[in-house]
Formats: C-alpha cells, structure tokens, sequence
C-alpha cells in the first residue's frame, strides 16, 4: 500500500486502546496513529512513552475540533459512550471503527449503520477473535469438510477470577452495558454466526457467582442455527478448572482444542506483531479423530494457523484507500446484538427465545 498513510484518532486508553487497538494500528502499513483521547494522566504518559510522536488529548471534543486533520476514529471507550461518540464522528465526516459491542442495543447499532449508510461513511466494528489461531484452524477444517456434517459446536471462553476487580465492566448500571454477556459473549457469539449462519431460537442462564459481584459473571447460551447446527456457548469468570475452547462434533468426526490463542497475552506484555506472530507450540495443537477422547491420544493432531489481529486493521486500511470490503459490518454486529438481547430474556424468563 502506497501514499499518505490515514491518520488515526483513538478514543481511550484502557485496556481496549492500550493493548489492542495502538499497538495494532501502529503496526498497520497505510496507518499512522495522530491522536490519542485520554483524561488519565498515567495513562497520558503511557501512550507518550509507548508512541513519542502521537499526538494526547484529554477530550472527545478536542479530537473532533480538528476532524478535518483525520481519516478515522477508533472507539475505545467504555461501552455505554460507543454509540454517541461513534454518532459524533460520523456526523464530523469521519470513517469509524467501534470497539464491540457497538452499542448496547440492535436497534442503536442499525442506526449507527443507517447514518454511516446515508453519508458514505466506512463503519467497522472489532471482533478480533475472527483472526483468533483456533478459530481460522476450524474455518479451515470446515471448510475441508473434514468433520462432515457439523451437529454441535461448543465454545467455551471461561476464566477463573474469583474476586470481583470491579469497575465499569463489572457495573450492576444497566446503562454501562457491563457483564459478561455483552463482553465475552460478543465474541462466541459473533464466532458463532461467522460460522452457522442465521439463528432462529436462543436459551440462556446467566447468574451473578461471586460474593460482591453485581452482574452476569457466569453465562450459557444455546443456539439453534437455522441450518440444525447447535451452539452451546459458554462465557465465565467463575471455572475452577477450564473446559476446551472449542469442541466441535460431526457426521465424520469432532474437533477439540484446548488453551486460548496467544496474541492478547503478547500485546499484554508488550510485544508487537512481526515475525512468528501468532503461533504456538505442536503440544497445544488440537485433535482430530472420532471415538475417542483426544486426552487420551485419540484423533491426530492438527497444526493450529497463526492467530492474525493485524489481518483487521489491514482490511480496514484496504477498504479505505482501495475499496475493499469491510472486514466486520455494523449489520453483522447488530445480529449478534439481537441474540444477546434475546439471551437476557432468556434468562430472565427461564424460556426459549424464537427470533
């Protein structure tokens, strides 16, 4: 890619921006990161040292005061300013990408899309996990047919965090749009749609585990696809012992992979991408077999694809200086949304959900 590289605002420097969204936009050919938006001031001196030309500001407002100085805006933010600040910089003229989930509501996160449709605006939402090492490794593996006709995927994203940290995240305020549905969720349940497609019925239980705790820290939905595929999705911070990541049975055969892909853990300790980004070693590698359990060596064993987050910041660099498509769609978003809103009634009802 070739010219003036687009200048880049980010709008928060927490976890989202400190760890995913600076380094992986720095790392982009054809990106430049300009602004940095935090009121913090250790985190103001975290995003000078770890990028001395970018510009800190301690505002959204002072970031779009030069809107005609930027190509994009990346929300960063904690979930409850997604909307408003993406509906800003769409109103200033500016490409956006909002951290998920866009919005705390289908109907928000179509109209976000409807905006950016009406003024020709690029909208992108982050679901990094669609470049997660196991996740390509089973689009592979499907795409192969190499478990025949899929009847059950299982996705397990659990931790054990047995203290509340608190925080926004962990807020009981419906209106900060925290707990784990909406955060982990986002993800096995956008991995789950990339995969099956459509969803027709949603059954949830979602429970507050830890003494202090103020909302959903340990969720289950089942999905029934539209094409008889069923997903069982599991989203914890509360599993003593973990589960596979993935476990996926077939006509032919099952999948079964354990352990987390390793690129959060290295941008968290401050690595960059480059070469040998996203690997792993052969004994993390999952299974392939049939009537047998792989922990007992049954199945063979399937080299796991490089994990590739820097895959998505390079499709959005692409669809705005050559056209391309965008790599995740407010609309793709908002589907995922209708299924977590339909989950919440799920669990509060104790019933199925038919959508």
């Amino acid at each position: 890619m070739t010219g003036t590289p687009l200048r880049v605002g980010l709008v928060g420097y927490g976890l989202a921006g400190s760890v995913f969204h600076a380094p992986l936009i720095a790392a982009t050919e054809g990106l430049v990161l300009d602004t940095v938006v935090t009121s913090n001031p250790e985190r103001r001196e975290q995003a000078r040292a770890g990028f001395p030309d970018v510009r800190v500001v301690g505002t959204p407002d002072e970031l779009f005061a030069r809107s005609a100085d930027l190509d994009l805006v990346v929300i960063a933010s904690p979930n409850k300013t997604h909307v408003p600040l993406a509906r800003t910089a769409l109103e200033a003229g500016l490409a956006v990408v909002v951290d998920k989930p866009v919005a705390g509501t289908a109907a928000e996160a179509r109209e976000l899309a409807d905006l950016a449709e009406k003024r020709g605006l690029f909208l992108s939402v982050f679901q990094n996990r669609r470049w997660d090492n196991d996740f390509l490794t089973l689009r592979g593996l499907l795409a192969e047919g190499a478990l025949g006709d899929v009847w059950r995927f299982e996705s397990r994203f659990e931790r054990w965090r047995p203290q509340p940290k608190g925080g926004w995240r962990e807020s009981g305020d419906p209106a900060e749009i925290g707990g784990l549905l909406y955060d982990l969720g986002s993800h096995v349940v956008d991995q789950a749609l990339v995969l099956f497609g459509p969803v027709t019925q949603v059954y949830a239980e979602s429970v507050v585990r830890r003494a202090g705790a103020e909302t959903d820290d340990d969720t289950f939905l089942a999905l029934t696809h539209a094409n008889g595929v069923r997903s069982h999705l599991y989203a914890s911070a509360t599993t003593a012992q973990l589960g596979p990541r993935f476990r996926v049975l077939g006509s032919e055969a099952g999948f079964v992979k354990y352990g987390l892909d390793p690129q959060e853990a290295a941008l968290r300790e401050g690595e960059r991408p480059g070469p040998g980004w996203g690997t792993e070693s052969e004994e993390l590698w999952g299974r392939v077999g049939s009537g047998e359990s792989p922990l007992t060596g049954g199945g063979r064993p399937v080299r796991t694809l490089p994990g590739d987050y820097p895959a998505y910041y390079a499709a959005v660099a692409k669809a705005l200086t050559d056209g391309g498509p965008n790599p995740v769609t407010a609309a793709e978003a908002a589907a995922a949304l209708d299924i977590l809103e339909a989950a919440r009634r799920s669990a509060r009802d104790g019933m199925a959900v038919s959508l």
